[in-house]
């Protein structure tokens, strides 16, 4: 389904990424501009779009350099946050180092995203905002507490702040997706069913919708992505 994304701005962190290049690549199709963040300069390289869209190398924990990116967009549509990373290990195993690592690499830099892109788009009059959040998040899942629990801070963040700003004209969403059909994860997990996962651009299909003018309602959800994992 397209969208009505014609020419408007859209933020998208860690859009280098299997995931990240499923949303630029429709963005891009929808007629929007993306503005991608990234940090891994060979997957920056090997982004099929890259001299379609304004890229930004971003320490998206720097809470300066996150307010200096979204303060220098101008009139700003959306803000998809999709950077983050995963870790299993557990509950005994597992470090406060590695704790803390989980919660600012997944929740820090979503808040900080969230909190920018909520001032920008305040000053534009509106706009949409999609978390990545994860299935562990809502169903108990063994064995990455520190991975859960800090996607769990990502879906709290999302709730928290659609209600905030919900006067604004500022939807804000997240989806949760189970283990994606990922090359990574293929590698990973060589015996699984990968025919059940979810493909990156089916999720890719639910975010891009999210953050549409075609979502006119929808505000708060945390959207379960899971395909039949």
């Amino acid at each position: 389904m397209a969208q009505d994304l014609n020419n408007r701005s859209v933020v998208v962190t860690g859009g280098t990424g299997a995931l990240g290049r499923a949303v630029v690549t429709r963005l891009l199709r929808d007629g929007s501009r993306p503005v991608v963040t990234w940090r891994n300069e060979k997957e920056l390289r090997e982004s099929p779009f890259s001299g379609d869209v304004r890229t930004q190398k971003l320490d998206l924990s720097d809470e300066a350099a996150v307010r200096q990116l979204y303060e220098g967009l101008g009139d700003l549509w959306g803000s998809i946050h999709l950077a983050g990373a995963f870790a299993m290990a557990p509950v005994v195993d597992t470090s406060a180092a590695d704790f803390r690592r989980m919660f600012d690499v997944n929740a820090m830099t979503c808040f900080l995203c969230c909190r920018e892109a909520v001032r920008a788009m305040r000053r534009s009059g509106g706009g949409r905002i999609v978390n990545v959040g994860a299935r562990p998040a809502v169903v108990p899942t063994g064995g990455m507490i520190a991975y859960a629990t800090s996607k769990a801070a990502v879906a709290a963040i999302t709730q928290a702040i659609a209600e905030e700003v919900k006067a604004d004209g500022i939807l804000v969403n997240a989806v949760l997706p189970s283990t994606m059909d990922t090359p990574a994860n293929r590698a990973a997990m060589p015996g699984a069913d990968f025919a059940a996962w979810p493909k990156v651009e089916e999720v890719a299909e639910a975010i891009c919708f999210l953050a549409s003018p075609g979502n006119a309602l929808t505000s708060g959800a945390l959207v379960p992505v899971y395909g039949r994992a």
